[in-house]
């Protein structure tokens, strides 16, 4: 198993970057919060996950191991594969998923491309406690807010790469931002992201 991959970042897309490791690029799928962090050209540590099948190989990058650890336990549920435990980690926290589970919190989990309500229950009954208690104190999620800018277009582009339309994404983003002049930092796209994603509901325009 490839456990990590350390090395300088080649490319970044919208939904995986390049990592040379050792003069081999390395492809690495990723949820949008892990991929707005990186920049070509820096050093990246990714924490990762190698799904093996018949015809593919595919690597999974996380930036944080804990991340990398649920990526893993979610796919042990029923009807769960990487792409949609990938999804998961691209609306939800760790912690949110913890919290969402331990709480039955369907309509959290349905939030979730993907997920309808028997499938949220599924996940609720098949994970139990798993997954563990939340690391951090709270439920509430940090979220950001700012005035457009590069990185404003940053989380359009993730949105629609999570299968949103354009102007849905922009229109979502624009809600999330109303009232903020301050410019969007690269650590705030996440929170940004995260945000929009809980306006849109779940649902796909």
């Amino acid at each position: 198993m490839i456990a990590s991959v350390r090395g300088t970042v080649l490319a970044v897309r919208l939904d995986a970057a390049v990592v040379e490791v050792g003069g081999v690029g390395m492809l690495v799928q990723a949820t949008p919060t892990t991929l707005g962090a990186l920049r070509v050209g820096a050093e990246a540590l990714l924490w990762t996950s190698l799904v093996v099948r018949e015809d593919s190989l595919t690597l999974f990058g996380f930036a944080e191991a804990d991340e990398r650890e649920v990526f893993e336990v979610l796919q042990t549920v029923s009807g769960v594969g990487p792409r949609l435990a990938l999804a998961m980690l691209a609306v939800h926290s760790p912690d949110a998923l913890r919290r969402a589970v331990g709480s039955e919190d369907l309509a959290a989990l349905k939030r979730v491309p993907g997920i309808g309500h028997k499938g949220a229950q599924r996940i609720v009954l098949e994970l139990g406690a798993r997954l563990g208690a939340p690391t951090t104190v709270g439920g509430a999620e940090a979220s950001a807010t700012a005035a457009p800018t590069d990185r404003r277009l940053q989380v359009v582009e993730a949105l629609v790469g999570l299968g949103w339309n354009v102007r849905a994404a922009e229109d979502a983003v624009a809600q999330v931002l109303a009232g903020s002049d301050a410019p969007v930092g690269a650590q705030e796209v996440a929170g940004v992201l995260r945000a929009a994603l809980r306006s849109l509901g779940g649902g796909r325009a």
